[in-house]
């Protein structure tokens, strides 16, 4: 699976890809996802535009709330924003392949933590179970003010 870096002619289909599962990852503008990918550490999609995925580190001015309670914890991290994978391509280890490739761009900047938030309210049952596979362990939680989702915070060491 060919993995590559999100360029600007990348921006509206992938706009669309997110915005169809805004529940899961809250729905952005253009101007929303042109900013995510100018502050991200690591700003990844499969060649087919099928999934993609963005990180920011503990260098990145915090993102929102969630991003600011892992800046406030933890010294050296890659911190996993938004993935997003098309309905037809789940279950075939994209996800899996965008989270090991972020993991090598992290490794080799010299970070040993993966960390992200999984909402539970409204739940993601598919999402903690793929995490939790992937060896993420619960870390704590928060409602996220902006709009009432109750989130599960995640770590794994790489």
């Amino acid at each position: 699976m060919e993995i590559r870096n999100i360029t600007a002619a990348d921006v509206p289909p992938l706009l669309a890809l997110n915005n169809a599962e805004a529940e899961r990852v809250n729905a952005l503008t253009e101007g929303a996802l042109k900013s995510l990918l100018a502050s991200a550490f690591a700003a990844r999609m499969t060649a087919d535009g099928q999934a993609f995925l963005i990180a920011f580190d503990h260098a990145t001015p915090p993102q929102g709330p969630n991003h600011a309670w892992f800046t406030a914890r933890e010294s050296y991290f890659a911190y996993i924003d938004r993935i997003v994978v098309a309905p037809a391509a789940r279950g075939k280890g994209v996800a899996r392949a965008l989270y090991d490739d972020v993991a090598a761009i992290a490794k080799a900047e010299l970070t040993n933590l993966l960390v992200c938030e999984v909402n539970l309210d409204p739940p993601n049952p598919e999402s903690m179970e793929f995490h939790l596979k992937l060896g993420f362990t619960p870390c704590g939680e928060a409602v996220d003010r902006r709009n009432g989702k109750r989130v599960q915070y995640l770590r794994k060491p790489i």
